[in-house]
């Protein structure tokens, strides 16, 4: 049980991992100033390459189900991450994330019943402390509607992922609970079809024509810090206590300061080293304050597809 359990808390720490890419790459290899762009084309490839592989549409409540849990997972997020990335630079705006633990309790012990213990509320507060260390070392400019933006994504995603979990994986028409594959894909397209008529209206089209190093940075985003960073994030937390899921999000900023410094050139002093031990501890106890659930996948009555 105890490799299994470990198998399952690495596969979800992938997610947190590749999403730690995303602000190198933003900054990197995608067109300037196109947020909304850069959401559409990182959801709705992926949400249309895991539907055509998965098969399955979503029954009843789902559709509104499916619909809210994009906006927040996906289409709030993505927008709101993305205006973060290109106004703050290196792993700024992913170490903002370090609250999500934290917020997650708060919400979770609200919606889900999850008590908030002091072990984990000090846990948390260690990771606060941790990416607050890389912060105070960075030499960044902070962008105060960066700062908005990186914070707004944090609650989004860390309301999703409460609702997510109380939702659970909806039932077949057999009875049979859905897989993650068809309920990510269902997330991904609605956030990325809602994120498509914001960037209709605000930022229009591109006039220009994508270099290869754009369409290069857009498949990587789609394919690997999309969908398959998405699926397994949503597989793990089918299993996973939403309290404990949410640590393995501190990883992000983790991997993003840590490229930010080999691949950027960005300068990384020792208090930064201490911030990411202490950080990387936090995800450890974090995570050890819960355990999978046995059977694998959280059920709800309101998961039916009878329900509408």
């Amino acid at each position: 049980m105890l490799s299994e359990n470990v198998r399952l808390i690495f596969m979800t720490s992938l997610a947190p991992v590749l999403w730690g890419t995303t602000y190198l790459t933003t900054t990197m290899f995608l067109p300037a100033d196109r947020p909304l762009l850069a959401g559409v084309l990182r959801a709705l490839p992926a949400g249309l390459l895991l539907l055509a592989l998965s098969r399955q549409l979503p029954q009843g409540s789902w559709w509104w189900k499916s619909w809210a849990l994009g906006m927040l997972n996906i289409g709030a997020f993505f927008a709101l991450s993305f205006i973060a990335a290109y106004r703050l630079p290196g792993g700024v705006a992913a170490i903002v994330g370090g609250i999500q633990p934290l917020l997650v309790a708060v919400l979770a012990s609200a919606v889900l019943n999850e008590k908030v213990t002091l072990p984990r509320v000090l846990a948390g507060a260690a990771g606060v402390l941790g990416v607050a260390l890389i912060v105070l070392q960075s030499q960044a400019r902070l962008d105060a509607l960066g700062l908005a933006a990186a914070v707004g994504g944090t609650v989004s995603m860390a309301g999703g992922t409460v609702l997510a979990k109380k939702w659970g994986q909806p039932l077949s028409r057999a009875g049979r609970p859905v897989t993650p594959l068809a309920t990510t894909a269902w997330q991904l397209i609605a956030g990325g079809a809602s994120l498509s008529i914001l960037l209709l209206v605000f930022e229009g089209l591109p006039t220009d024509p994508l270099t290869n190093s754009n369409v290069l940075g857009y498949l990587y985003l789609s394919i690997v810090g999309t969908a398959l960073a998405y699926l397994c994030w949503f597989r793990g937390l089918s299993r996973l206590p939403a309290g404990a899921a949410a640590f393995l999000g501190l990883l992000s900023p983790v991997v993003a300061i840590v490229l930010g410094w080999a691949v950027a050139g960005q300068s990384m002093g020792a208090l930064q080293i201490v911030g990411i031990a202490v950080v990387l501890v936090s995800v450890a106890a974090g995570v050890s304050l819960g355990s999978p659930r046995r059977d694998g996948v959280t059920r709800h009555p309101e998961s039916s597809v009878l329900e509408n």
